[in-house]
């Protein structure tokens, strides 16, 4: 979150009278928040626009497989974010996870998010949809650009709502033999392959 201060703060900082930032606010030209009490807060962004310090946001690359034996195209995907960005001039930096696409605790996406949420990043690359997350783009990235990020895919796959349903199945009878029986149990490979064998050979 984004640090709010007190009037006593932002004035000293400011250099200027807590009256004048209320003018200020008044005449909009500082925005200001309110607390649940009415108290005006200002938002750091609001202190860095006045005193005039422009921090270039970041360009962040996000690449995610969902186990070890997927480390080839953990690279791959890295490999593929870098020419992107190489090819346009960005400098990007890259985070990466091996997890399910359904866990919310990735070390990586946590970061990510935190990092979005702090008006760090301009831009997040990812190789295709589903490596953010298997739920919920359009929602995250509606999210992304309420902070000013832009969610730029390189390979947009149109698949059809049937193959689009097989895969999300998968992954959910994945995930959750997986909290069952453990990810390297002989069970859950079990589970996965049978679901994968019923679900795509009916």
């Amino acid at each position: 979150m984004e640090r709010l201060y007190t009037m006593k703060e932002a004035s000293k900082l400011l250099g200027v009278h807590i009256r004048t930032i209320q003018k200020w606010d008044k005449q909009g030209k500082i925005r200001c928040v309110r607390t649940i009490g009415g108290k005006r807060r200002v938002p750091e962004s609001e202190i860095k626009r006045i005193l005039g310090i422009h921090e270039k946001r970041k360009i962040i690359g996000y690449a995610r497989v969902s186990s070890h034996t997927q480390k080839d195209d953990l690279e791959r995907q890295v490999e593929l974010i870098r020419s992107y960005a190489e090819e346009r001039g960005w400098e990007v930096e890259i985070l990466k996870d091996v997890s399910s696409g359904l866990k919310e605790d990735r070390r990586g996406f946590q970061k990510l998010l935190k990092m979005v949420m702090n008006k760090e990043v301009s831009k997040v690359i990812i190789a295709y949809p589903d490596r953010l997350t298997r739920f919920g783009f359009k929602i995250l990235e509606e999210f992304f650009k309420n902070y000013g990020t832009e969610i730029v895919v390189v390979n947009r796959e149109e698949k059809s709502p049937q193959e689009e349903l097989v895969e999300d199945l998968i992954t959910i009878i994945s995930h959750l033999a997986g909290k069952l029986y453990g990810m390297r149990s002989h069970k859950y490979r079990k589970v996965v392959e049978g679901a994968k064998k019923l679900i795509r050979d009916p």
